[in-house]
């Protein structure tokens, strides 16, 4: 059985779990039993809230923004610790530009066993100063890289949400700087 039949097969059964997940959580979700009743609210509680986002909205706070070619803007929201050993950097890129433009091919890096793999941000690096390390973005058993790949043309003013995930730093260092070619470099600071 080759490793490729072997992944596929564990990528269905993981779907499939989700989606049976998922339907039971829907089952779950019914009233029951009507009585007629409307749920009692608060209308003091919805007017002290003001403009705080709500859960859906998000509420990621804006950790760096990075100005690349062509009008790009790499905007950083998060850099998550994991227990798993792993940071993941989470954004978007947005065309602050007057015309469609792809993401550069050289955010994917130039190392052989990344570039073969197409388009990415395979290139990206986080730099820990205090330690003298950098870390480079994580490949699976395959040698693709885990960042976002094969992102669109991007119409001006339109955005597209964007991941990479690297090993983490010691957990005493919080704060690295975050590099990807053809962007400017900045520091963020990584929480968990």
């Amino acid at each position: 059985m080759s490793i490729r039949f072997t992944t596929k097969a564990c990528r269905g059964m993981v779907a499939m779990t989700v989606a049976a997940g998922l339907a039971l959580g829907v089952a779950g979700c019914g009233s029951g039993g009507d009585d007629g009743k409307k749920p009692e609210t608060s209308s003091s509680a919805t007017e002290n809230r003001g403009s705080d986002p709500s859960a859906q909205e998000g509420t990621d706070e804006l950790l760096a923004e990075l100005k690349g070619e062509d009008g790009l803007i790499l905007s950083i929201t998060s850099a998550q610790r994991d227990s798993g050993g792993f940071v993941t950097v989470s954004g978007e890129i947005k065309n602050d530009g007057a015309e469609a433009v792809r993401v550069p091919i050289q955010t994917r890096g130039d190392e052989t066993e990344i570039t073969r793999h197409g388009e990415s941000l395979g290139g990206a690096t986080l730099v820990d100063s205090s330690n003298k390390k950098r870390y480079y973005v994580l490949r699976d058993t395959d040698g693709r890289p885990l960042t976002t790949t094969d992102m669109p043309r991007i119409k001006p003013g339109a955005s597209i949400p964007v991941f990479m995930q690297f090993p983490s730093p010691p957990t005493d260092t919080a704060e690295v700087t975050f590099q990807l070619p053809t962007f400017a470099s900045a520091a963020i600071t990584i929480s968990g």
